[in-house]
């Protein structure tokens, strides 16, 4: 824990010192070319904060998958701002005598800024994806599809008479007629995959928990279904 700790507030002070660091050269670099009072303080402020945006929304929009090309712009062009302002207050340029280039884009630098955190405010962001509900491994969209009209027993035929009698037998005696069951009607709403498998899994549950068939009404009941849906519900039990 000691050692976790310490390698922790090691890093803290190491961005501290490499915040202020930077800080301090956009100040000096913003007051040589005619930033003077506030104005000096606000530049390194500005820069810093663009690039944290930036690197924020970067990540975002690579962790939901999307392309981060904006962000990532914009988070190079606050951190071209501030290596250069590290570069030319090391010497390199004489903060006497600064040239009209560099002053007119250190003066053009707020206009810029403004730009791309404006772009970056408002890039849309991405919800998160909804948890999708645990179904069983079988294919449910043919595993629990209603059977169509059941087919009459063979044993509900009458059996057919054999040998030199037969005719008179079958004149004699009229053949029964083999009782068909009724068809089972068809779901009178024929529910979206989602809420089947919604279905399915409340049945699942409660034949786990009760060791019984689930009532279509009590599974209607509880997606919010109205009683004429009973039918359709009932069907993919």
């Amino acid at each position: 824990m000691r050692a976790q700790l310490a390698r922790v507030d090691a890093v803290i002070v190491q961005a501290v010192i490499a915040g202020a660091l930077s800080f301090s050269h956009l100040h000096d670099l913003a007051d040589a070319a005619g930033q003077g009072g506030w104005k000096a303080w606000a530049y390194p402020v500005s820069v810093d904060l663009l690039l944290v945006a930036a690197w924020r929304r970067m990540r975002e929009q690579q962790r939901a998958g999307q392309p981060a090309g904006g962000p990532r712009l914009w988070f190079l062009i606050a951190l071209a701002a501030s290596l250069g302002a590290n570069i030319a207050t090391a010497g390199l340029l004489d903060l006497d005598d600064v040239p009209a280039s560099l002053r007119v884009v250190v003066a053009g630098w707020p206009a810029v800024a403004f730009f791309g955190g404006t772009l970056l405010a408002h890039t849309p962001r991405t919800p998160d994806a909804p948890t999708a509900i645990a179904t069983p491994e079988t294919d449910t969209e043919t595993a629990h599809v209603p059977a169509a009209v059941d087919a009459p027993e063979r044993d509900a035929l009458p059996a057919l008479a054999t040998g030199p009698d037969a005719d008179s037998e079958l004149a004699a005696t009229p053949e029964p007629v083999a009782a068909v069951p009724a068809p089972t009607p068809a779901p009178a709403v024929t529910l979206p995959p989602a809420l089947v498998d919604r279905v399915q899994v409340l049945a699942q549950e409660h034949h786990a928990t009760t060791g019984r068939p689930a009532d279509p009404d009590a599974v209607r009941a509880r997606l919010g279904l109205p009683p004429s849906m009973t039918q359709s519900v009932a069907a993919y039990l």
